[in-house]
């Protein structure tokens, strides 16, 4: 198994639970910017309680060795956090962030794209919500991987919702560091 077959295989799983997901991080730049090498799958999901045991059982069916901690899933629901997947295995790692409750985090799940990988339909940030997502993290890391990621974004969609990233950047308090990027870009 590889990135790419684990990718699959936690979109069938979160498909036929019925959770609502879509790739983020080094994958989707990959698929909206240049591509990169990435060292795990982060995967934003509408996971509720009701639907974990399930999730998580699937999951451990995935390899023969593999750690999932229930209780990192339980908190994570609650606090609207991180918890991961480790398939031992094959040395494949999977980052699960549970999104909140809050306005931004509906509308970008609401916003995602379903690209066709192999015959499997997989649902991935839109390109504007992963800039969104990298100028956050760049926020709180300072990191020069979120500013190349960005800027890779930035340079190959050619059809961005600029308005959208701006009214959301302003809200999150990174439209300064947006505006430097567009005009780097331009």
């Amino acid at each position: 198994m590889n990135f790419h077959s684990l990718l699959i295989e936690v979109a069938k799983i979160l498909d036929s639970l019925k959770i609502p997901y879509a790739i983020t991080g080094g994958f989707a730049v990959s698929m909206w910017g240049k591509v990169r090498s990435t060292l795990d799958l982060d995967v934003i999901i509408e996971l509720q309680q009701s639907k974990a045991d399930a999730f998580t059982s699937a999951l451990k069916k995935i390899s023969e060795i593999n750690y999932v901690d229930d209780g990192m899933v339980e908190r994570a629901i609650l606090r609207k956090g991180e918890f991961n997947f480790i398939d031992v295995t094959h040395d494949l790692k999977v980052d699960f962030w549970v999104v909140g409750d809050d306005l931004y985090s509906k509308i970008k799940l609401k916003r995602r794209v379903a690209k066709n990988i192999d015959g499997k339909a997989i649902y991935f940030v839109s390109p504007e919500d992963l800039v969104l997502a990298k100028l956050i993290w760049n926020k709180k890391s300072e990191s020069e991987r979120q500013l190349a990621d960005i800027k890779s974004v930035l340079e190959i969609q050619k059809k961005l919702d600029i308005k959208y990233i701006k009214k959301w950047a302003k809200k999150q308090s990174t439209l300064k560091i947006l505006e430097k990027l567009l005009k780097e870009v331009s």
